[in-house]
């Protein structure tokens, strides 16, 4: 019994307990407990409900199903990267274009172990890398056919200057 300060009239409470499997019976357990005034149940009425509504939700976020499969990255992962081969990455941008592929495999492994998360993550990764891959080729190529713009322009004025008789 629990001794308080103040004289409260003490009702015994009977808690049935979860069946004792080792014994095969239900145990009961009776405890002595002082009542509480109205004021306090009235404080603690709310916060109890949310503390109970709380432990709801955490139990439906932890049984929640595993997320879908992220089929919309997948395919665009894919997708950036057929498109990065079609441009010639292979070529002009090879290390980006085989990390790409690399994330896109990973990815694959990832959905096949229901690691949902990870298999998104990696699909975006791929993504990315395959059009840095496509940027590094169309710039690379721009920068070639600027090199040939250049080198053409610097012949057009060569064959100008022998044309007029002038030397530089």
């Amino acid at each position: 019994m629990y001794v308080s300060a103040r004289t409260y009239p003490v009702r015994p409470r009977t808690i049935t307990l979860l069946m004792d499997t080792r014994q095969n019976r239900w145990s009961t357990v009776t405890r002595q407990g002082t009542e509480m005034n109205a004021t306090t149940q009235r404080r603690r009425g709310p916060r109890r409900q949310a503390a109970v509504g709380l432990a709801g939700v955490l139990m439906l976020a932890a049984c929640a199903s595993t997320p879908p499969a992220p089929t919309a990255s997948l395919q665009a992962a894919q997708q950036a990267i057929a498109t990065a081969e079609r441009a010639e990455a292979g070529n002009f941008a090879a290390g980006e274009l085989a990390e790409a592929r690399a994330k896109l495999a990973s990815a694959d492994t990832a959905v096949k172990e229901k690691e949902m998360v990870m298999a998104e993550r990696f699909a975006d990764e791929s993504r990315a890398d395959a059009e840095l891959a496509s940027a590094k080729t169309a710039a690379a190529k721009a920068k070639a056919v600027n090199d040939e713009m250049k080198l053409s322009t610097g012949t057009l004025i060569e064959e100008m200057e022998r044309s007029s008789g002038e030397t530089p």
